[in-house]
């Protein structure tokens, strides 16, 4: 290469070097990102924002369930309801799929998945419906999304997976045995056995907290972190209906499990959905979409009163303050005990996961 040349490809270099790479601020700056469903039965991954604007709507193979955001920019994995055999990654900025990752044969998706701190790995919540046992699919982002290996999960039924601002992670291992040839059939009951699972960065598990005895039934499915790192849970009764159970735990890890009571917990009517903790006062609100009903607790774990709201879904920290919560007609943004509505155009139905975008 002669001199001018050399000189030119230089320059060319640094120009494409200084280019920003894309934010979610070319994705219409939303500050959530959740699935959503039209009257016709048409199924989508959606960008809102806390004033309930639709910044994007993107289409999706199937109903989906939660989203995992990439930590470096605006791309979403966009998993299917369980038992489910897709995950779409998406460019949210560009509306385009990057990917597909479809479940090996023998496994489908449990709804949920995380990166790593870097982005270089996605951790999947997988059922592997023959052994049974729960896995955690490892995939390589920087090669297109290439399946690269799994580890166990440390339990049947892993559902929701968060990564830990220590590092590793925490899944929460529902316990239920099922099969994609009997659909949604529980399949273990009597001897379900429901736990949280702490992993290292690598997929190692290191610690397990087990709820066992009477409460053996309640299964931890959907879990946030509070600041000061401890997970909260949402539990699923899966024992008699007659039997009235607290639907909300704590755990401070190398502790025992602590379960939260609350006296409208029976609004839930046994089904917990999503759970969130507020960034500025540490309260807790945890959904019902089968009650239509919202519970709330105090930073130390007492109740502080509930909410009916119809189909009330998501929940989720709001980065002007105060919680979000997904519901019939838009949003309710509850803040220092003050809940405001804030109506969405479009006739949307939200499923159980509103995830908050961190910038």
């Amino acid at each position: 290469m002669d001199r001018r040349n050399f000189f030119r490809s230089v320059v060319a270099g640094l120009g494409t070097a200084a280019l920003p790479l894309p934010g979610w601020a070319d994705a219409g700056a939303p500050d959530f990102v959740t699935a959503g469903n039209k009257p016709d039965n048409s199924t989508w991954l959606v960008g809102l924002t806390a004033t309930g604007d639709v910044r994007f709507q993107i289409p999706i193979p199937g109903r989906g369930h939660a989203a995992a955001l990439h930590p470096t920019g605006p791309q979403a994995v966009a998993f299917a309801r369980r038992p489910g055999r897709f995950a779409v990654i998406i460019d949210c900025a560009e509306g385009t799929e990057v990917a597909r990752l479809n479940s090996l044969d023998g496994r489908h998706f449990y709804g949920h998945g995380a990166f790593s701190s870097d982005g270089s790995l996605l951790f999947t919540t997988e059922n592997d419906f023959d052994a049974p046992a729960g896995v955690l699919g490892i995939w390589d982002t920087t090669d297109g999304y290439k399946r690269i290996g799994e580890v166990p999960s440390g339990g049947i039924g892993p559902h929701e997976i968060l990564a830990l601002p220590t590092g590793g992670f925490v899944v929460a291992n529902g316990g239920i045995q099922t099969h994609p040839d009997m659909g949604r059939a529980k399949l273990n009951l009597p001897q379900m056995r429901t736990n949280l699972t702490y992993l290292d960065a690598a997929g190692k598990i290191t610690a397990q907290a087990e709820l066992a005895g009477e409460l053996h039934q309640n299964s931890i499915r959907h879990i946030a972190l509070d600041q000061d790192g401890d997970v909260v849970a949402a539990l699923q009764w899966q024992g008699l209906p007659t039997k009235n159970v607290p639907l909300v735990l704590r755990h401070t890890r190398g502790e025992d499990l602590k379960l939260l009571t609350h006296p409208d917990e029976r609004q839930l009517k046994h089904y917990a959905g999503s759970i969130a903790t507020c960034a500025e006062t540490g309260e807790i609100a945890v959904t019902g979409p089968k009650g239509s009903h919202v519970l709330f607790f105090n930073k130390d774990g007492t109740p502080n009163g509930s909410s009916q709201h119809g189909t009330a879904a998501g929940v989720a920290q709001s980065r002007t303050g105060g919680l979000m919560i997904t519901r019939d007609g838009g949003l309710v943004l509850r803040m220092n005990g003050t809940e405001t509505l804030i109506p969405v155009g479009g006739d949307w139905a939200w499923d159980n996961h509103l995830v908050p975008i961190s910038v």
